[in-house]
């Protein structure tokens, strides 16, 4: 009886809800009025409810959630215990804490409950502070056996469910729960949107960028988003000042010759890119031009500037894909994200040691905060004088999702639009260059989403080379981080075509597995896929030894050369450290 009627229940609105996301944003511009930059980048919790009006506390305490009951009930939040004082409404709106807890492996919630009426139900947004994960609700009838309907639901992603062991307690992910106590078993579960925990965040969203913006071209980053080997894009920023941008190039030959040819003028597509809790550098201008009808294997020098006689930034040289094959090599690195100076090291150290590597592929979490454009302004600066000579092919990470979606990434990458259908444009694409074809995917999002196309693009290749990068890896060095839908849906196709190495990140150590086929090492890359994990920035995890590992590392920043020589189709791989140390090679023969 407890869950009778809820499989067929309207996902509408009740009532004249107010915005959550107003109310926060006028507290937010208050408090930038109000404050010191100082008190900004220093607020606790305690310091923004003593900030909030009645009417504030009113609509931040109930209008994040809402839902009618159709019998008197008990409602239960499921809190995270790091949240020590979030949500900060609870004890206000008459909750009281239960001496019982939930435990989902390293997460514990703790139950606090209150009884509604019959009617409408509204709980109050998940966090001010930003700490811990989306709060979970139970709903159960007074009287036992009563029937009970939960309808209609806000937001509309919200889903109802039964809560037992193996239900998704959250509406937009697919982890499970896999400990119910007894006392919870068989509730109602109101399913959240774990992604709307944030929603009201206001400690820690004031801050200043180490690298703000000028009236001069900086962050310059050469992208493909069309064929290799007859295009190429170029972005970069400017300060609000400067708002044109246009692109100066030619073949290198024509521009060094005794009768230089004028370069050709290009004018930027330029888009304003806003991350108002910047407090010395809100707003910046990001510039783009794609070249096309390049000539294959080609040396091109350009310039970027806003077109006036001294707006000109220095000149940079591209190169071309080639036309066909030739021997070629890339670096390959896992994920920055921390200590991105330190990274800026070890990337100008490969720079310097191997200035011959045609592109730099970056396997996710390029940033910690994605959310966030200091961070991106720190990892564009530590690259700088290395992604605007060399391209750079980004790979989609976890971290690159901060706050539900890939904003800033899509829009700092112009990348190839010839993705999977039904899959935002440029979070999957690939491309070719030389003998090599590349696949790269996003393994943020149900692999299932990728597989039909990932077969297609296989199944069509005729390249002697093919590499794969997604960022969760298929055989992980970690202990309980195991991608399992993704290693069922994409290794048996990775088996089929016979992808020679697949390059991921994630896991925050070094590993290379054996040759590996429908789950067990083989003897020779000929007969199975290489597994690469790596990490090139200063954040480690320990790592387990499995059954496919052939060579694990911990604690090392690494980035990769992969030479692809054409006589003997030849594969030559080596892995090095920050200071140049060999610590990994293989070759593949084909």
């Amino acid at each position: 009886m407890l869950m009778q009627a809820w499989m067929g229940i309207a996902q509408a609105h009740v009532g004249p809800h107010a915005s959550v996301h107003d109310t926060v944003a006028g507290i937010v511009q208050r408090l930038v009025r109000s404050q010191s930059t100082n008190q900004l980048t220093q607020l606790k919790l305690a310091d923004v409810v003593r900030e909030l009006t009645r009417h504030e506390k009113e609509i931040l305490g109930s209008e994040h959630v809402t839902f009618r009951v159709s019998t008197d009930a008990l409602v239960t939040v499921l809190k995270d215990v790091r949240a020590t004082n979030d949500p900060f409404w609870l004890a206000d709106r008459g909750f009281e804490r239960r001496e019982l807890e939930v435990v989902q492996g390293k997460l514990r919630y703790e139950a606090w409950e209150r009884r509604f009426g019959v009617g409408e139900v509204g709980l109050g947004v998940n966090s001010l502070s930003g700490v811990g994960e989306h709060y979970l609700v139970l709903v159960r009838p007074v009287t036992a056996g009563q029937a009970l309907v939960v309808e209609p639901l806000f937001p509309a992603q919200l889903r109802v469910g039964v809560f037992t062991n193996g239900i998704a307690p959250y509406a937009d992910r697919g982890e499970t729960v896999t400990n119910v106590p007894p006392e919870l078993e068989g509730q109602v579960i109101v399913r959240t949107v774990h992604s709307r925990g944030g929603d009201a965040r206001m400690l820690g969203l004031f801050r200043w960028t180490e690298h703000p913006s000028g009236a001069r071209p900086d962050h310059v980053a050469l992208t493909w988003s069309g064929d290799p080997r007859t295009s190429q894009t170029i972005q970069w920023r400017t300060g609000p000042v400067t708002k044109r941008g246009y692109v100066a190039y030619g073949k290198a030959a024509d521009l060094d010759s005794p009768r230089a040819r004028k370069p050709i003028r290009v004018k930027a597509t330029s888009e304003v890119l806003k991350d108002e809790q910047l407090l010395n550098d809100p707003a910046i201008h990001r510039h783009t031009v794609e070249l096309k009808g390049l000539e294959p294997g080609t040396r091109y020098r350009y310039s970027v500037g806003d077109g006036t006689r001294g707006g000109w930034d220095e000149y940079r040289d591209f190169t071309t894909a080639p036309a066909g094959a030739v021997p070629f090599s890339f670096v390959y690195m896992g994920d920055a994200q921390n200590g991105l100076d330190r990274w800026g090291s070890l990337v100008h150290n490969a720079f310097r040691e191997r200035p011959d590597a045609a592109f730099y592929l970056m396997a996710g979490d390029l940033v910690n905060r994605g959310a966030h454009r200091d961070d991106w302004d720190s990892f564009f600066h530590n690259a700088r004088d290395i992604f605007d000579r060399r391209t750079v092919v980004p790979v989609i990470g976890n971290h690159e999702n901060q706050g539900g979606h890939p904003t800033l990434y899509l829009k700092h990458f112009t990348l190839p639009r010839n993705g999977p259908a039904g899959v935002e444009a440029e979070r999957a694409y690939s491309f070719h260059y030389s003998n090599a074809h590349f696949i790269i995917l996003d393994s943020n999002l149900d692999p299932s989403t990728q597989t039909a196309w990932l077969e297609k693009e296989l199944a069509a290749s005729n390249a002697t080379w093919r590499f794969v990068s997604c960022h969760h890896p298929a055989y992980s060095s970690a202990v309980g981080r195991q991608n399992e839908k993704l290693f069922r849906e994409w290794t048996p196709i990775f088996d089929k075509y016979h992808v020679d190495v697949v390059l991921q990140g994630h896991d925050h150590a070094y590993l290379r597995t054996h040759p590996m086929k429908e789950g067990k090492p083989v003897a020779t890359p000929a007969e199975g896929t290489v597994y690469v994990v790596s990490v090139s920035g200063t954040k480690f995890y320990p790592q387990a030894q499995h059954d496919y590992t052939q060579v694990g590392l911990t604690n090392v920043a690494t980035w990769q050369v992969l030479d692809i020589q054409i006589k003997g189709n030849r594969l030559h791989y080596v892995a090095k450290d920050i200071d140049g140390a060999v610590r990994d090679r293989f070759v593949i023969e084909k």
